[in-house]
This record gives C-alpha cells, structure tokens and sequence, in this order.
C-alpha cells in the first residue's frame, strides 16, 4: 500500500486518531522540513468534536441544495446542517473521524475527495473548513475537483489564511502534547488573494470573504452564464 497517499495526522503513532478518542487533545501541524520546532499552528480537537459553534452555523446560512463537506472529522458540520434541515454527507479519510461519526448517527463516507463522489456536479455547497484546503498539498487541484462536485449554481466556502497573501505547500508531520508523531503527508496553507489567484483560471470566482471570530472564510462560485 506504500502507493497511498499519506494523510492528516495519519500513520507513525497515530496521534490525530488518538486525540480523536480522548476529545480532549491539542495537536501541533509543523513543516517536517523546516529546522524551526515551532508548529505552524496548534488543533484544538476537542472544537473539531463539539457541536458546531455560531461561526461554523454561519456558513450555512446562505448554503442552498446539498452540503458535501470536505474533510468532515467526527462531522459537526455535517450535523450543523442537518439541524437546520439540510441534506449533508460528510467524507474523510481517517478511519477513526468516521468511525466517531456514524456512531453519531452523521451521514459519512470513509473517502477520499478525489475519488468518486455521489451526487458528482449537483452539489448546492461545498465546505472546506478547518484548514482543509491544504488537503493533498495544491489548493489548485483541490478547488478544480470542488468545481467538478458542486452544481452550476452551486459555491465553495473555504476557511483561509488570515494573512491573505499565503501561499505555501509542505509536508507536514502533526505531533501531540505528548510527543506522539504522525507520518509526513503533503499539505498547504493558502489566505484569500492567493486562492483568489488560483481560482480565476479554474472558472472560479470569488463571491464574498470575511473575517469572524479570528477566521477568515471565502465564497467562490461559478460565473453565471451569459
């Protein structure tokens, strides 16, 4: 299996899966390159398990027809969306976040998003929250691929870099409190102007952004036809 692609917090000594079970978990993401032992930025997992906050309700708002979301860990979006009476799936790859989220009761697949999906093209809103853009290390390829999912009236609501002019790929390895360390697997980190720039070759084209609750979120879509 050595042709797989290694994933968030996956591998080594497993610390995401871990932090999953404990709920009550920081996790540190850090370039496994870099000579700095500072982390790039710290998880708290426990948020990723509580119900989703006034924020992450707020991105729903305006979401019309199905939410996929993208990345979905234990699936408070997924839930978050359902309470306000929305059809939702959630996908993830860790066999853990999903395993929490069925039990749940959250519809969730163990699946990548770069395989095939249901509902391919006819999706309303699709959520790349917490960081999730930098899934697979190339924010290009990852919002082509959210273009192919979502309809043509559809968007995608990315949570981004608050320094808009970010734009960085790595591998990146997550540890825990306690030293436990994952396996490298390619991620990114990406603010609004450079995604923006990203974006417009795709077809995409940035509706809205805005800054909450020290987070910063874009809206793309596709350009009506004429």
């Amino acid at each position: 299996m050595s042709s797989v692609l290694a994933t968030f917090g996956s591998g080594g000594e497993e610390p995401y899966a871990r932090a999953l079970r404990r709920d009550n978990q920081m996790l540190y993401l850090r370039d496994a390159r870099s000579d700095s032992l500072s982390p790039s930025f710290a998880m708290d997992v426990s948020r990723w398990s509580d119900d989703a906050d006034a924020t992450d309700v707020s991105l729903l708002a305006s979401a019309t027809g199905a939410v996929l979301d993208i990345g979905c860990g234990p699936g408070r979006m997924v839930k978050a969306a359902m309470g306000l009476g929305l059809a939702a799936l959630g996908i993830d790859v860790s066999p853990t976040a999903v395993e929490i989220a069925r039990e749940a009761g959250l519809m969730v697949l163990h699946r990548s998003v770069f395989e095939r999906l249901p509902r391919e093209g006819a999706w309303g809103t699709a959520l790349l929250v917490d960081g999730n853009i930098g899934i697979g290390g190339d924010p290009t390829i990852m919002m082509r691929r959210c273009a192919e999912l979502i309809a043509d009236d559809g968007s995608i609501v990315v949570e981004v870099h608050s320094d808009p002019q970010r734009d960085l790929s790595y591998d990146g390895t997550v540890v825990d409190m306690h030293g436990y360390q994952s396996d490298e697997f390619p991620w990114a980190e990406i603010g609004r102007a450079a995604l923006e720039r990203r974006a417009y070759p795709l077809g995409l084209e940035l509706e809205e952004s805005w800054d909450t609750d020290g987070r910063s979120f874009c809206r793309f879509v596709k350009p009506a036809a004429a």
